[in-house]
């Protein structure tokens, strides 16, 4: 396919006035730490409208590529990127990327969703029922784009928390979340004082993670097994490769004051409960919708629904978070990054973009960035910080809600680069560092 269309590669740099630095978060949940700010890093000035640590730069190789969810970069420094949904009739892009600008260099698909990885001579994409493969060459290109092989079909789709994003180990297994469509499982989603449902027969189907094998077609529920449930939805995910083990960040449920008013106020609401990493097992469960994770309390509370009162800790069954976030921030992206181009401290560390609240209020809307995780001996360890801001163009746009760029996917260039992706413009960012 010749190139479509091309894509300058600056963005107006913005000055972007301080660096939100949120709460502190260590390895273990239930240990009291400091609830104010975490230690910031020296942030250098805007580039790319981006605030990013000292040594830090950031360029836009691409921009309105229309909803760029996923992304995934070959070892040769090709760009596979998801679109939510088709633009201009498609809906996976292949980027050719030379000095700092990426041009289209085919376009196919038709189908919307969010998920893409290359892996092991194919591309995997994924729609929201399905996923799918295509066959690559010696230089990762889709040789057939018109003939995918389907791996899994028939998966829910209820348009809500409907994306199958996904992940794939080393041993040819394929991870998919299936998402809940519901907030908390009640009797009558999302109306006030509703019960949650006996025995929740949402997670037969949804609200966890299941396990496909990545070479074998047509598959469906029942050649899958349900790897981990109680997660109520995952858009971010990936194999941490140092302790061979699967890494979610749940996206926490909504309404506390909205649903229970006698039980949480609006600040609680606005906050409450985590965002959560969760490292996770064949046999886990997280606990949705029974529990939640509060992270000012640092314990696993009872839902509402299920018979709680934002106090009653819930059974110890269910698994802890590795780390908590505060609420509503929507993790969409999580990479466990491995290269060499970052100083030491980044090595194994994990980069999660969070694409930002829309149900904080009253209280300012939050998130829009991308934050860094320290990691030590696989676990996460020490204090969190916000790698990249300004996403949204201006605190007034943050605390609005009404944010120009929102980050969700992320990706490892070959030579250590960090790629994001904004699904609200399609602009993908490339971040490098300079010693």
């Amino acid at each position: 396919m010749k190139n479509t269309k091309s894509f300058a590669f600056g963005l107006p740099v913005l000055a972007i006035a301080g660096l939100i630095v949120l709460n502190a978060c260590t390895s273990d949940p239930g240990k009291k730490t400091d609830d104010k700010q975490a230690t910031a890093p020296i942030i250098t000035e805007a580039s790319a409208g981006l605030t990013l640590p000292t040594g830090f730069t950031a360029i836009a190789v691409a921009e309105n590529l229309g909803g760029a969810r996923h992304i995934s970069i070959t070892p040769q420094g090709e760009i596979y990127v998801k679109l939510e949904r088709p633009n201009n009739g498609k809906s996976v892009l292949l980027l050719h990327e030379t000095n700092g600008k990426a041009e289209i260099k085919a376009g196919f698909g038709t189908y919307r969703g969010s998920g893409i990885k290359v892996k092991d001579g194919y591309l995997y994409t994924s729609s929201n029922q399905d996923v799918y493969r295509y066959k690559l060459n010696a230089n990762n290109e889709v040789i057939d784009p018109a003939k995918p092989e389907t791996i899994v079909f028939g998966l829910i789709d209820r348009h809500q928390h409907e994306a199958k994003s996904f992940t794939l180990d080393d041993a040819g297994n394929l991870y998919v979340n299936i998402g809940a469509y519901s907030n908390s499982c009640q009797i009558k989603d999302r109306q006030k004082g509703s019960l949650g449902q006996p025995g929740c027969p949402i997670l037969d189907s949804a609200g966890g993670i299941w396990q496909f094998k990545a070479d074998k077609l047509n598959q469906t529920y029942k050649d899958g097994i349900r790897y981990a449930t109680g997660l109520r939805n995952v858009v971010g995910l990936d194999w941490n490769k140092q302790e061979n083990k699967l890494y979610v960040m749940q996206h926490g449920r909504d309404g506390l004051h909205d649903l229970f008013p006698e039980m949480y106020t609006t600040k609680q609401q606005a906050v409450l409960p985590a965002e959560c990493l969760y490292a996770i097992n064949k046999g886990d469960n997280a606990g949705w919708p029974y529990i939640y994770y509060d992270q000012e309390q640092k314990k696993k509370i009872l839902a509402p629904e299920y018979g709680g009162d934002g106090k009653k800790e819930g059974d110890s069954k269910f698994i802890d978070p590795v780390a908590a976030y505060p609420g509503h921030l929507a993790p969409n992206g999580l990479l466990f990054y491995t290269g060499d181009q970052f100083p030491a401290k980044y090595k194994n560390g994990a980069f999660i973009a969070f694409h930002g609240s829309w149900n904080r209020a009253p209280e300012p809307q939050a998130g829009f960035f991308v934050v860094f995780q320290p990691f030590k001996g696989g676990k996460p360890d020490g204090q969190w910080e916000v790698f990249a801001n300004g996403f949204s163009g201006s605190a007034a746009n943050t605390a609005s809600g009404r944010a120009e760029h929102r980050p969700c996917g992320l990706a490892q260039g070959p030579d250590g680069s960090l790629y994001v992706t904004d699904d609200a413009k399609g602009t993908v960012y490339k971040i490098g560092y300079k010693k």
